[in-house]
């Protein structure tokens, strides 16, 4: 295997851990304050530090983007709903995926950041960690949309009761 391809493989993984939700609000699995992690890792408790300051010091961002994309994609689905002009709907959906692009491109570079924290032996290991994290914690299913395709969850993740 290629140092790129395993690179580009364990970011990938460190993305689907963090991402769970669509910030870092709701990253649903801090890794590296998890004592089996740690301990398996081997990591030390200077990385885990190093790691939880890049997560702190990208939250706020994440957040606000995370909150400009929400009330984007509520102007986009106001405009859907009263049948707005075709254009105004496009440059909308521009608008949208535009704050998508930077809120994605930010969480990127936050596990980028923290996976620059570990050693190239713990990079590997991490991969075997996180599968078995996954079998042992696998996801709840998604909730039931809308009709208008928005999802039920509350800006906290819980599905409406109604």
């Amino acid at each position: 295997m290629r140092p790129s391809f395993v690179g580009r493989t364990l970011a990938a993984i460190l993305l689907v851990t963090l991402a769970a939700g669509a910030t870092a609000q709701q990253s649903g699995f801090p890794w590296w304050t998890n004592e089996k992690v740690v301990r398996e890792l081997g990591l030390t408790s200077e990385q885990s530090s190093r790691i939880d300051s890049v997560f702190r010091d990208s939250l706020p961002h994440m957040r606000q983007s995370k909150q400009e994309l929400d009330r984007q994609e509520a102007e986009l689905s106001r405009l859907i709903e009263t049948n707005a002009d075709e254009s105004q709907v496009i440059r909308q959906v521009d608008k949208v995926e535009a704050v998508r692009a930077t809120l994605n491109k930010t969480r990127t570079i936050q596990l980028l950041r923290m996976r620059q924290v570990l050693t190239p032996k713990q990079k590997v290991q991490f991969k075997a960690v996180f599968e078995q994290w996954q079998r042992d914690n696998p996801r709840p299913p998604r909730p039931p949309e809308t009709k208008d395709g928005r999802d039920t969850r509350d800006t906290k993740g819980r599905t409406d009761a109604r």
